[in-house]
């Protein structure tokens, strides 16, 4: 749901690579290329940014409501 920080399985901060990555892929640059151009070499943090998906606004839409 939230830009992952750290990868899950080795916990190298990833938080700050999120942004380019998706900037660059939502421009057509193919995934592989942009993800070294970053420097994410394990799979397991490339694995994390590829398998992100953000879910956030569609959460938001089903806020707690205040009751009295």
């Amino acid at each position: 749901m939230i830009t992952p920080i750290r990868c899950w399985t080795c916990g190298r901060p990833l938080g700050h690579l999120w942004e380019p990555f998706k900037q660059r892929v939502l421009n057509g640059e193919n995934p592989e290329k942009v993800l070294n151009d970053l420097g994410v070499t394990r799979y397991c943090c490339r694995r994390t940014l590829l398998g992100h998906i953000e879910l956030i606004n569609q959460v938001l839409e089903y806020s707690r409501i205040e009751t009295e």
